[in-house]
């Protein structure tokens, strides 16, 4: 049997491998999945992926399965018992900005109904689809990442610049990003 082409940034390692395989690119569309993500790519700040990839069940475990009604309410006590944990990322501004996105998430949705709904808007419901041909093709952030990064900031949440946007509606299939040799780019449509 044939290997299939792959993207150039997942490497050989079986957990990058079977992430890109089956969930990179893929259309996230429920609210409470898509704000998960962003707290994972917000911890991923200055990071690599694979790190938090390799802690990602740590960080549904200890965090309240990143569940933002529950995040909402986390005292400074519970967010200083966190920091204790070395199975995650422990970093203050980090754990800090989780609460106060969960808190922000939890406002927008009152505001406009559907975190799905407000970021998928962004891109008309459907992902944008781009056809780059090398790892070195792919820009770090776009106008729109941008855009979205500071709607994000002005209702409150944190550790959403726009290249950690851009790494979230790439992971979360509102743009695919596989490169066109891919065999998951077609298939990511």
């Amino acid at each position: 049997m044939e290997t299939p082409i792959r993207c150039d940034w997942c490497g050989s390692d079986p957990l990058y491998v079977a992430y890109h395989d089956a969930e990179w690119g893929v259309p996230i569309r429920d609210s409470k999945d898509l704000f998960a993500k962003l707290i994972l790519d917000g911890a991923q700040a200055g990071l690599s992926w694979i790190t938090i990839l390799r802690k990602r069940e740590h960080y549904y475990e200890a965090m309240d399965g990143l569940d933002p009604e529950k995040m909402a309410r986390w005292t400074d006590r519970r967010i200083e018992k966190l920091l204790q944990d070395e199975r995650l990322v422990r970093n203050r501004l980090k754990m800090l900005a989780a609460r106060q996105n969960a808190r922000a998430f939890l406002a927008l949705e009152s505001d406009l109904g559907s975190f799905a709904d407000y970021l998928w808007g962004y891109v008309d419901g459907e992902p944008l689809v781009h056809h780059f041909r090398t790892v070195e093709d792919l820009p770090a952030q776009t106008e729109l990442s941008r855009r979205i990064g500071k709607d994000l900031k002005k209702r409150g949440f944190n550790f959403v610049g726009p290249t950690i946007v851009h790494a979230f509606m790439q992971a979360v299939g509102m743009v695919n990003d596989h490169l066109v040799t891919c065999f998951r780019h077609d298939q990511c449509r």
